[in-house]
């Protein structure tokens, strides 16, 4: 076995703010390594990071085989991992019990449904079916990523497992986008939850990210070629204290309406159906399934354009306009897509209150949204950076101590840190 060190570059695509914030980020590398070896054994491990996401432009558009604008920020899952020379995984995950997974058995098993070891069990499954030999490793891993926050720890945790397979496993030959689907896989066959494709490819690539769900089964992902530090905002996600419990089916209405507006429209999403089209049968549609499924279906036609148009925008360095574009999402969302207070409720609507707070502190400058699923979580803002300890300080006295996360973007999707030598 080989002597690994750490990789600067690796370490600095990773952490953006790895050389103002040094100590921070090796007493974490080195917490995990000394979890390793006090778990596992007492050789040098391999080190290997997967990022959360936020979602940056098309809210809900991905499930309906639409654009959407995502990136890797620098919250993260860290891991040590090494081969042990048998046919188990163990994975221990710091603050949760262990998990243990046999690589000659990996059949799906119901009793292991939305557990963190069906996602080891179907990850290894997957890329044994892509013709690898994956064997035994010990994983200890730790994390910063947000829970509930919108910013996709199990997407980050799927990333995690198949970046670490790949590295000891596939000489690195598994591509990024690739690792992605892997995680969708194991999430929709082994975890049991459909999900979409945007979570995992934005952590798998890293840096922005343009993906075209078109053909879901081959999306097209462009990493877009801008550094948001140039632009003179930075990224704050503001937890707005909501709990995601028992909001299931408020979450899956939103694809339910919209496959059903599709389906009037002779599609089976609404990315194949003919906007104009909409419009003419307008009044049959919402005799027939109600206001709320075509306010739906008008957000997605126009979300869907502005997450290409925001693409576009940064491209060319029209961040101003890029601006605009976020803050028009945030407005369809409350408006049309109805995703930001959850029905039925009066006294609480933390998520809209959160908005508020944005809209009163940033007054007309930046951009903000409702982040991610919607009804619970988290909202998105962009803040000048002249008025961003203005706005923390503010955010926590209105919504809550601690509720105000400074983000960066990282240009590393999952990665390995160290390298052989």
């Amino acid at each position: 076995m080989g002597i690994y060190t750490l990789d600067e570059k690796a370490l600095l695509d990773a952490y953006p703010r790895f050389q103002k914030d040094k100590i921070y980020y090796e007493n974490r590398i080195q917490r995990v390594i000394e979890g390793f070896q006090k778990n596992f054994c007492k050789e040098n491990p391999r080190i290997f990071s997967a990022p959360g996401r936020t979602e940056i432009g098309g809210n809900h558009t991905d499930h309906q085989h639409g654009c959407v604008l995502a990136a890797a920020v620098d919250l993260d899952i860290l891991a040590a991992a090494l081969p042990n020379g048998t046919n188990t995984i163990r994975v221990l995950s710091e603050g949760f019990a262990p998990d243990e997974v046999n690589v000659q058995d990996l059949i799906v098993k119901e009793e292991e449904r939305n557990t963190s070891a069906s996602l080891i069990r179907g990850v290894a499954a997957r890329i044994i079916a892509l013709g690898y030999q994956v064997e035994g490793f010990d994983l200890f891993a730790t994390s910063n990523v947000l829970k509930g926050s919108g910013l996709s720890s199990s997407a980050a945790f799927e990333v995690i497992l198949g970046t670490v397979m790949n590295g000891l496993f596939c000489q690195g030959e598994i591509s990024p986008v690739e690792i992605a689907r892997i995680g969708q896989y194991a999430e929709n066959k082994y975890f049991g939850k459909m999900s979409g494709l945007m979570d995992q490819t934005a952590s798998a690539v890293g840096g922005v990210v343009a993906i075209d769900f078109q053909n879901n089964e081959n999306p097209v992902v462009k990493k877009l070629d801008y550094d948001f530090k140039v632009s003179g905002y930075s990224l704050c996600i503001v937890d707005s204290g909501a709990d995601h419990a028992d909001l299931s089916d408020q979450y899956s209405a939103i694809p339910m309406e919209m496959r059903g507006v599709a389906k009037k429209l002779d599609a089976e999403v609404l990315r194949d159906a003919d906007p104009k089209q909409f419009v003419a049968k307008l009044a049959e549609i919402r005799s027939q399934l109600g206001d709320r499924a075509v306010f739906r279906a008008l957000h997605f036609f126009r979300d869907n354009q502005r997450a290409i148009e925001e693409a576009e925008s940064l491209t060319k360095g029209d961040f101003s306009h890029f601006l605009s574009l976020v803050n028009q999402s945030g407005i369809s969302s409350l408006m049309y897509l109805q995703n930001v207070s959850v029905e039925g409720s009066v006294k609480n609507q933390e998520v809209l209150y959160a908005l508020m707070a944005c809209d009163i502190l940033l007054g007309g400058q930046g951009a903000f949204r409702v982040h991610g699923g919607g009804f619970a979580g988290t909202v998105q803002a962009f803040v000048p950076n002249e008025r961003l300890i203005e706005f923390k300080n503010g955010i926590e006295d209105m919504v809550g101590a601690g509720s105000c996360h400074v983000l960066s973007i990282r240009m590393a999707g999952g990665v390995e840190l160290t390298k052989e030598g």
